[in-house]
């Protein structure tokens, strides 16, 4: 007797609204598997992978786990059949502590009810342990983490869970290679064990690495299942693009630079900054680089006027006073423009409208009329760049919140070109964006 496929996926379809999202999806995983999933942004993958998970219901097809039909009508009815997701935005509740988010619903209780923090601290740390975060304290506030750490936290909530699925979507993103090689350590150990995984991510350099399969999306349909060893970075961008990308020439920043336009001395901002010195010059590029929770973040926000400053400063061009972000918006009015690093926090509104949100940078304003927004001047200016960034959206007056991450950050990135920036502040710009929109 066959051992049935890990999951089936027959024939499923998903819509919001008129917008066909899944068309006749087919896919199999079989028991375990490290099957990656990849394609553009808005492909269908994350909503392919909340069906699975149940937090989204398919308006057509079905579903099959070990041969038995999966039909879970929320995210615990899905857990509870050993189905697994770590979405690709975190989901930690910031006034929970580590521990507290790690093991929430499952929390360990004495007699009477009470929460047992011994046991939770003690079973908090081995989860901590497994993604590399030992020296992370259960009892630290989740608020104080930043988006790397929270995505660490929800892996290890994860893999704490017994399960026969684990989804992993963008898993990642805001990871480094220092922390994302005990996470790939464990997803082997994992499949050695039969657990099947589903591995959603635009690194494609790093599919090659842990996947034994891929599966390519295009417009909502199944454009190739791929054993990782015959599938070259190149054929993938090609089945995920529809079409071969030309190859981008580098080019040599020595040769471009101008005149200085930003330098910061001994710059402080709380524990994360200490005496930060850099210049930046016209036609520059200036990487920053570090581990996670090494300061990157803090740095820029403090530059932009996001985070106190206590000490040091900062010139603009040969200005010869120090200038100083009281604010963001003192910072925006200087020629700054600030990508974060968390655009569901800090990036996004997540209700207003994607048109909103890609012109809220620079609003049109009626001559004549100070104050009062030309509103036909802004949907012709939103709606050519929504196009020239290649946007993916069913009405440009939806949520923005209905866009997929990646299509999301395009937004994020693209509302500062309608501004005549000096210098842009990028934290993670290709957070979530596809290999061809990176390009």
């Amino acid at each position: 007797m066959s051992i049935p496929p890990r999951l089936t996926v027959r024939s499923v379809g998903k819509s919001f609204g008129t917008n066909a999202v899944l068309r006749e999806l087919d896919l199999t995983i079989e028991p375990g598997e490290i099957h990656a999933l990849v394609g553009g942004n808005g492909a269908g993958k994350s909503t392919l992978s909340k069906i699975i998970a149940g937090i989204e219901q398919a308006n057509a097809g079905e579903l099959l786990l070990d041969g038995v039909p999966h039909t879970p009508s929320d995210r615990r009815a899905a857990q509870s059949a050993g189905v697994v997701m770590v979405m690709q935005e975190p989901g930690i509740l910031p006034t929970l502590t580590v521990a507290e988010n790690l093991f929430l619903g499952e929390l360990p209780s004495r007699l009477g009810g009470r929460i047992d923090r011994s046991r939770l601290r003690a079973i908090s740390r081995a989860a901590l342990a497994r993604v590399g975060l030992e020296s992370l304290h259960p009892d630290t506030p989740a608020a104080q983490l930043g988006v790397g750490r929270q995505q660490l936290v929800e892996i290890a909530a994860g893999l704490a869970r017994d399960c026969r699925l684990l989804i992993l979507d963008e898993p990642t993103a805001a990871l480094t290679n220092a922390e994302i090689g005990p996470v790939f350590a464990l997803l082997r150990k994992l499949r050695a064990q039969g657990v099947s995984i589903l591995y959603i991510s635009h690194r494609l350099d790093e599919i090659r690495l842990i996947a034994d399969r891929v599966s390519v999306l295009r417009d909502g349909r199944l454009a190739a299942t791929l054993p990782v060893a015959g599938a070259p970075r190149a054929k993938l961008i090609e089945l995920m693009a529809g079409a071969a990308l030309e190859q981008a020439h580098a080019t040599n920043s020595t040769n471009c630079c101008g005149e200085q336009v930003l330098r910061i001395r001994n710059l402080r901002s709380g524990r994360a900054v200490r005496d930060v010195s850099l210049d930046v010059h016209a036609g520059e590029i200036v990487g920053l680089g570090g581990l996670v929770g090494a300061g990157r973040t803090e740095l820029l926000r403090a530059i932009f006027g996001a985070e106190r400053v206590d000490g040091g400063e900062v010139f603009l061009g040969d200005e010869k006073e120090p200038f100083v972000a009281r604010s963001t918006h003192a910072a925006v009015a200087c020629g700054f423009a600030f990508v974060p690093e968390d655009r569901g926090r800090d990036g996004i509104f997540a209700s207003l409208s994607v048109r909103m949100n890609a012109g809220v940078a620079r609003l049109p304003l009626r001559s004549g009329a100070p104050g009062w927004v030309d509103h036909r001047v802004e949907i012709e200016e939103t709606d050519a760049l929504l196009s020239r960034l290649q946007v993916r959206y069913a009405d440009a007056d939806q949520p923005c919140s209905q866009l997929s991450g990646g299509n999301q950050q395009k937004i994020v990135i693209g509302r500062w070109l309608r501004r005549d920036a000096r210098v842009w502040l990028l934290d993670e710009p290709t957070r979530g964006v596809d290999v061809a929109a990176r390009r």
